[in-house]
């Protein structure tokens, strides 16, 4: 029910992964009536609606209430028992789903999620992490907005995590792991990255590379990126707004005169391929780590492309088990 588009986006989105993938299924949690609404307006072109119903490969699970993108995750926790959000994550609790994925208010399916779910054994705080873009192909970077103060121990734990989901989801075998810093000298950063850094350099099992600067998250020198949620989430901000600006001033640039519309028209090829690796929703799906089942957010303003690339996200989880693997891992 969350997101800027709300069933107009993840609707379609299922549908499009049930034809697709004849092993999947999937529970839509919701308000019923509306959602039973927008299937029933996709059935006129597509006739496999009645089929998964049939088959059970897709279920609506009623829900009465929803939280809202600026509601507080304190209070929607306690007095929003029957949300969207609750009922889902308590379906991946029961067991009756493997994994949830929502586009709706961050703070609160972190909220509902710990609490429900719970977090691995031995781990302070589940964590958010999700892919971009780099020179050399992608980089993973945690915490990404769920705990904006980390002490060193809490940074180590998300070196772990991350190290763990891109050597199960990308097949890396050593990933190397880096501490975001405001420089790479070994006097730099604030106490809790220099202690973290001691930690990272005394675990031999971790191919740690040192401190990287803000310059560096794209440049592809690390395949995971760890820092507190304060500066995880300023630094996604500003990248993603960054590239927004890149495309707008590269198609603006190409449309002030006939000439460079020329120019626009025969470098197409290679702008859109540019812009695809810069939009977001390319690499829409955030996943919380540390807690013990899968749980995947997606872009608040995801399209129904961009969802199904966070639902694909959560499949790949669930099949690599990772919530265990890090549990076992820590």
């Amino acid at each position: 029910m969350g997101g800027d588009l709300g069933l107009r986006a993840t609707i379609p989105a299922v549908v499009t992964l049930l034809e697709t993938s004849p092993l999947l299924r999937v529970i839509v949690v919701g308000d019923k009536n509306k959602i039973e609404d927008v299937l029933q307006s996709l059935a006129d072109s597509s006739s496999v609606i009645s089929f998964f119903q049939k088959d059970n490969r897709l279920e609506v699970q009623h829900a009465s209430e929803v939280i809202g993108m600026d509601e507080s995750p304190s209070i929607a926790l306690r007095t929003k028992k029957d949300s969207s959000l609750r009922v889902a994550i308590q379906l991946v609790k029961d067991q009756r789903a493997d994994g949830c994925v929502s586009a709706g208010n961050t703070g609160a399916l972190m909220a509902i999620s710990r609490f429900v779910l719970k977090t691995c054994e031995t781990i302070d705080r589940p964590a958010i992490i999700s892919a971009l873009p780099t020179a050399k192909g992608q980089a993973y970077m945690l915490d990404l907005g769920a705990n904006v103060d980390c002490h060193s121990e809490q940074l180590y734990q998300f070196a772990l995590m991350g190290d763990v989901l891109v050597r199960e989801l990308k097949g890396v075998e050593r990933p190397r792991i880096a501490l975001l810093n405001v420089g790479e000298e070994e006097i730099k950063g604030n106490d809790q990255v220099k202690q973290a850094n001691e930690l990272l350099q005394s675990d031999p099992s971790l191919n740690y590379v040192g401190y990287v600067e803000g310059s560096d998250i794209l440049s592809g020198k690390a395949d995971v990126i760890v820092c507190d949620g304060f500066v995880g989430n300023v630094a996604l901000k500003s990248i993603e707004g960054a590239a927004t600006l890149i495309v707008r001033m590269l198609s603006d640039a190409f449309k002030r005169n006939w000439y460079t519309k020329l120019v626009g028209r025969l470098v197409e090829p290679v702008l859109r391929r540019l812009f695809q690796r810069l939009d977001p929703g390319a690499h829409n799906g955030a996943s919380l780590v540390g807690l013990r089942g899968v749980v995947v957010k997606s872009h608040g303003n995801a399209n129904a492309g961009e969802f199904i690339r966070a639902i694909e996200l959560a499949v790949s989880e669930v099949q690599k088990d990772i919530p265990s693997l890090i549990e076992k891992t820590l």
